[in-house]
């Protein structure tokens, strides 16, 4: 696991994933520095999310936990951290509360439900909820902070990337602009095949309220750092609806792969 420092008021917390075949899918999580300690998702399942909070920030001063939607590589730890952070509320949806509560009751004493476009004040700053262009769970709710410019979002403009060095490193122009496009694509035909499916100028429409926000920065789950990207970002987004489909692996391929591995003894 790696962390990476964005100025004085951001830690990325930066893991990945390999997925054969596809590439090393980042999962990142982030501490926001504000007055009021923000945690925004909460990693894979393991020890080692708490010891890469606790390099950055003690838990137990975390005041607030945001999960941009209930998916496993967003809630890995929440509830090791609810337990190290007894001051923390959870900031969810209704939606989002429930798909959580499946898993195992919540403290619903802690819970703060917050919907797209309201707001939140941690103390220096407010966050804004909105909802992401691209998203695979309807709970998604990103975050944008009007202090620093950055916008925490979710999985949209998420990228497989060739290597776990490049998954993990500190900025998302280390790879070449044209193969970072091509990787964004193939994650948003993915993860949201859905995008196929709207209507184009309906969907374009949900791309206008990232561009009047223009983020300095953004800061995705399964994406390196990026500043001063979003106009063409926002290009690549407008351009899923027409590139070609995901079409994962199928069994012959599978047997191929295992092909190629040794037996565990």
């Amino acid at each position: 696991m790696q962390i990476n420092r964005i100025g004085r008021d951001i830690s990325v917390l930066a893991d990945c994933q390999e997925v054969p075949g596809i590439g090393f899918v980042p999962v990142n999580a982030f501490v926001l520095h504000a007055t009021e300690p923000v945690v925004i998702d909460t990693g894979l399942p393991g020890a080692r999310f708490l010891d890469a909070l606790g390099s950055v920030l003690d838990p137990r001063d975390v005041e607030w936990i945001w999960i941009t939607h209930p998916d496993r590589d967003h809630t890995g730890s929440l509830r090791a951290l609810l337990t190290a952070a007894p001051r923390a509320r959870l900031i969810t949806t209704f939606l989002g509360m429930g798909i959580l509560s499946m898993e195992g009751p919540l403290p619903m004493d802690r819970i703060y439900l917050l919907n797209p476009g309201q707001s939140l004040d941690v103390g220096d700053r407010r966050l804004t909820a909105f909802r992401p262009p691209l998203f695979d769970n309807p709970s998604t709710t990103g975050c944008a902070d009007e202090r620093t410019g950055a916008c925490f979002s979710s999985d949209c403009f998420g990228a497989p990337m060739p290597t776990a060095e490049l998954a993990t490193c500190p900025d998302a122009g280390y790879l070449d602009r044209a193969e970072l496009r091509a990787r964004q694509l193939l994650w948003a035909t993915a993860d949201s095949p859905w995008v196929h499916t709207v209507d184009p100028v309906k969907y374009r429409a949900t791309l206008t309220e990232l561009h009047a926000l223009d983020p300095a920065l953004i800061l995705g789950t399964h994406l390196p750092p990026a500043a001063g990207r979003t106009p063409e970002f926002l290009e690549t987004l407008a351009a899923a609806p027409g590139s070609d489909p995901f079409l994962g692996p199928d069994q012959a391929a599978l047997e191929q792969l295992l092909a190629g591995f040794e037996p565990v003894a």
